[in-house]
């Protein structure tokens, strides 16, 4: 071929692709971020949910080594005070706080003294309704229907059914043999305190829906008839008021379960 000859000029352009396939392993970073941050949440949600205000407290205080001295230690027990995860001894289904909520502690100031000498009471009281647990197989057996819980309020009792043991015949506020010996018990402790005392009663729901739903009758009628079982063991001036809320605030997720029909026995605060 002569130098002069009109041969065509042939020119390659190759891609070049930064990064390799699928933009690269950048998305396996980001993935492994995601869902460490979905694990440390669900993490927290149960946290949440399985752990007491006094035993949450005690967590965020492990985490604040800037504070030196804390009013709830973040673990041990006996000289180190504060309570374990694991110390819970009712059922665990009584999510928003577990079943030992206590009240924020009261301001400082002209009543702070007389609230703290009623909260040792409150406290009292409780530690003698959930001190008998240990004395026989019986007893086990019936605190397994209470749950106590320091509130604003005062010291709520809660005695409730399960499976196979109700508190109420069925269809009625005829009381069992179970919460006879339940409101016995309240009505002794109750009696060492001279706090006015609220009722609240609760039902569960139905399967179907009815046009004249019985739950609201259910959750007064119930309440009205712990309240004069409950006056055998007390003075009946001391009641203050009951009330009946239905199936309107259920205990657990399913509203039909048998641990919606409960009655709370409440020992009010002086200035409620």
């Amino acid at each position: 071929m002569s130098v002069g000859s009109n041969a065509p000029v042939i020119i390659k352009r190759k891609k070049v692709i930064a990064g390799g396939g699928h933009h690269g392993g950048a998305w396996k970073v980001a993935y492994a971020d995601f869902v460490t941050a979905m694990m440390a949440f669900f993490m927290l949600m149960w946290l949440l949910n399985a752990t007491t205000e006094k035993q949450r407290k005690g967590i965020a205080d492990y985490f604040s080594p800037t504070i030196p001295m804390n009013r709830i230690s973040g673990g041990g027990d006996g000289s180190l005070g504060g309570d374990s995860v694991f110390t819970e001894q009712t059922l665990a289904q009584n999510g928003v706080g577990a079943s030992s909520r206590f009240a924020a502690p009261k301001e400082a100031g002209a009543s702070g003294a007389s609230h703290t000498g009623e909260d040792n009471q409150l406290h009292k009281l409780e530690s003698m309704l959930q001190g008998g647990g240990g004395e026989s197989m019986a007893m086990d057996n019936l605190m397994r229907h209470v749950v106590t819980r320091m509130t604003d309020e005062g010291l709520i009792v809660e005695l409730f059914a399960t499976e196979g043991t109700p508190l109420f015949q069925a269809g009625g506020a005829e009381p069992t043999n179970l919460l006879n010996e339940l409101m016995e018990m309240v009505g002794r402790v109750f009696s060492l305190a001279t706090n006015e005392i609220a009722i609240k009663g609760y039902s569960r729901s139905h399967a179907v829906v009815l046009a004249n739903n019985p739950v609201w009758d259910h959750s007064v009628s119930r309440a009205e008839r712990a309240r004069t079982m409950l006056i055998e063991h007390l003075d009946p001036r001391r009641l203050d008021r009951i009330a009946g809320y239905g199936d309107s605030h259920p205990a657990v997720a399913n509203p039909m379960s048998m641990r919606n029909d409960r009655i709370e026995v409440i020992l009010l605060r002086s200035d409620q």
